[in-house]
């Protein structure tokens, strides 16, 4: 990891979530997920459109453990994308809008 991202201040902690946090800027952050089947990475940040406006941008890596996290990849494919993924999009639009630096990039 970039010297810039490990000096950087410490984020929210996941204590409810299987998450470690990677890191936490002002515009991005980035938290991991690990177990048996798979190894995983949500990365949330503001992605400038060209026009002084800003989008929220949400992205999962995900990489399966062996034949076991291939299939179980492969089962909770449609789940993931049907199910988890939005919810967590609007889960993270909610809490954005409620926070103080809503007007942030």
């Amino acid at each position: 990891m970039p010297a810039d991202l490990r000096a950087a201040p410490p984020g929210p902690d996941f204590a409810a979530l299987p998450f470690t946090l990677f890191y936490l800027l002002d515009d991005e952050w980035a938290a991991e997920i690990a177990n048996r089947t798979m190894r995983g990475v949500l990365h949330v940040g503001w992605v400038p459109n060209g026009t002084g406006v800003y989008r929220g941008q949400m992205a999962v890596y995900v990489k399966p453990n062996g034949v076991l996290g291939t299939g179980y990849m492969a089962a909770i494919r449609p789940f993931r994308h049907l199910i988890v993924y939005p919810q967590m999009q609007r889960q993270l639009g909610r809490a954005w809008r409620a926070s103080p630096r809503a007007d942030h990039p």
